[in-house]
């Protein structure tokens, strides 16, 4: 092991996780050709080969399997200390990245980050709004907002808050469309909806659960997307009401027929929730949605537009 350098694996650890030179380079700030000197490094201090290259990318061998543990194991113990050393300085600094769904990411929290910056000059906040779910353990993101409790891994979940959503569309689509008045009406509408072989939870497959009896014609992996094609006419959505009621031109449609519950919850993995950045970021969200509870709840508008 002469000339092992023990910073290689944080390269090796971006390179495993993200699978591609080019994309572990982004996440370290270096180019592709010092990420592959320092993995060809690292095999030739070890005498192992650690990655099956191809040209879709880099998986592990059994040798990179077998050190993919102790390095992750070696972080958790990185971020530890620098956890309890760095405890004494209070001052938030550093890049925190918030995993959220498009609508909570966008709609919600995206307004908000300014406060956030404000509190603390020296923090970088990334936001990743979209679909999907995103993995603590690979570092995807600091912080994730997603609609359910995980079910495994070193992942601390709090419950943010629950919430509402109904049926919306236009003034204008329903201007010219049949008179809606109870749910045996609604197969005569058009829907705009999520593709479901795209859908990453099963929390957003609304129809397909029987909630709603009901095909989409008009369908995106995107909640905006959707929310842009009620706004223009061309259907009826399911939106939740802290989005919805910011929309003047959107109306809800047998809101007290069809009303669905479901959940934010906050994840931290357990090796960066006492970090200085996380856990400020993290408590941040929590109050931010704390004071709007009555509009996630459908219970008061968002901002007084609905």
């Amino acid at each position: 092991m002469t000339g092992f350098d023990w910073d290689a694996l944080k390269t090796f650890l971006a390179v495993a996780r993200a699978g591609r030179l080019t994309a572990a380079a982004q996440r370290l700030g270096a180019d592709h050709t010092t990420v592959s000197r320092r993995i060809t490094g690292l095999e030739t201090s070890l005498g192992a080969s650690l990655f099956h290259r191809s040209p879709s990318g880099y998986t592990l061998t059994s040798h990179g399997e077998r050190l993919m543990a102790t390095a992750e194991a070696m972080e958790s113990l990185s971020l530890a200390a620098q956890s309890e050393v760095g405890g004494a300085d209070l001052r938030v600094t550093g890049a925190v990245r918030i995993g959220a769904p498009e609508g909570f990411g966008s709609a919600f929290l995206a307004p908000r980050l300014g406060a956030l910056a404000a509190r603390h000059p020296e923090l970088k906040v990334e936001l990743v709004a979209i679909a999907g779910v995103f993995s603590l353990s690979k570092r995807e993101a600091d912080i994730a907002i997603h609609l359910s409790p995980p079910a495994e891994g070193r992942l601390v979940a709090r419950k943010l808050t629950d919430y509402r959503l109904g049926l919306y569309a236009s003034h204008a689509y329903l201007a010219r469309t049949a008179r809606i008045t109870r749910r045996e009406d609604l197969p005569d509408h058009r829907f705009i909806g999520y593709i479901e072989d795209l859908l990453t939870t099963s929390e957003l497959d609304y129809l397909r659960q029987g909630e709603i009896p009901i095909e989409a014609q008009i369908k995106s992996s995107n909640l905006i997307a959707q929310l842009a094609a009620a706004r223009a006419g061309a259907g009826i959505c399911v939106l939740p009401h802290f989005i919805a009621r910011e929309e003047p031109d959107l109306v809800p449609v047998l809101p007290a027929e069809v009303n669905l519950t479901r959940s934010f919850w906050l994840v931290t993995h357990a090796d960066l929730r006492n970090l200085a950045r996380v856990r400020e970021t993290a408590d941040f969200i929590v109050d931010e949605v704390k004071a709007a509870k009555a509009a996630f709840l459908g219970l008061e508008p968002v901002g007084g537009a609905y």
